[in-house]
């Protein structure tokens, strides 16, 4: 058996500064084998950026997946020169980066998508058909796929749709952890969402008093990144590296 840490979208310094000071403990009291982190928020403002992904590297990571702040960097092209740092697969081609990359742990492998939804987000190439095409180019039991997607239902779909085919399908995007981590019929690990670390006391990491105004006046505002005490959420998922099939799915909350 192997165990895997998966933590949700890191948001800005103090996101990754959290995850300095939490990630090594949690991964030596945990027995963790591997660990992906979501960084795609982790540079001010959002978006990824060299320095930000070194520090999520620095802090533990072996992967880091992004989403639909990818790009929203000037420095995104050579973030994305690092091999275990991925974005969504089903952007178009021609996009730099990759949306897949395999890590070799010696006696076993692993891969790791990032696959992004379509439901009230960019419209990218259908992830329903794009996953088809990615797993059937890989030819190892193991694989955890990072869905990047708004919509619940989508989510949802996507882990059904999944099920059996992949050892887990960890939802990201929305920052706020779900409940309904499980192991589905045919041993692919589920969760809608992951969570998020970084300011707790915050709307998805952003200043409380900003996001009011915007939604009460419809007014353009600046967003800037919430103060205060930081939380870390993630899963751990426990898995059968011989035949990729996952045995527990746990959630994990740091404050």
């Amino acid at each position: 058996m192997k165990r895997l840490l998966f933590i949700g979208d890191v948001v800005g310094e103090s996101g990754c500064d959290f995850l300095s000071k939490k990630l090594s403990r949690i991964k030596k009291d945990n027995n963790i084998d591997i660990t992906i982190v979501n960084g795609e928020n982790s540079a001010k403002g959002n978006g990824i950026t060299p320095f930000s992904a070194d520090c999520i590297f620095k802090a533990g990571a072996d992967i880091i997946t992004t989403g639909n702040h990818a790009f929203h960097k000037k420095e995104s092209s050579s973030v994305f020169e690092n091999e275990f740092i991925i974005r969504p697969v089903n952007y178009p081609d021609g996009c730099f980066g990759k949306g897949v990359c395999v890590a070799d742990m010696g006696a076993w492998s692993v891969a790791v998508v990032n696959l992004m939804g379509t439901a009230f987000m960019e419209p990218l190439d259908n992830p329903f058909s794009r996953i088809d095409e990615v797993l059937a180019e890989i030819d190892i039991p193991n694989i955890i796929v990072d869905f990047h997607a708004e919509a619940t239902s989508e989510k949802k779909a996507m882990g059904y749709y999944l099920d059996g085919k992949v050892t887990a399908v960890l939802g990201t995007h929305t920052h706020v952890q779900t409940a309904d981590e499980c192991v589905l019929e045919g041993g692919t690990a589920y969760i809608t969402d992951a969570g998020m670390t970084g300011p707790e006391k915050s709307c998805l990491g952003v200043d409380i008093k900003p996001v009011t105004d915007k939604l009460r006046f419809h007014m353009p505002v600046r967003f800037t990144e919430a103060g205060g005490i930081c939380f870390l959420c993630g899963v751990i998922v426990e898995f059968d590296e011989k035949c990729g099939k996952t045995h527990k799915i746990e959630r994990l909350i740091i404050r």
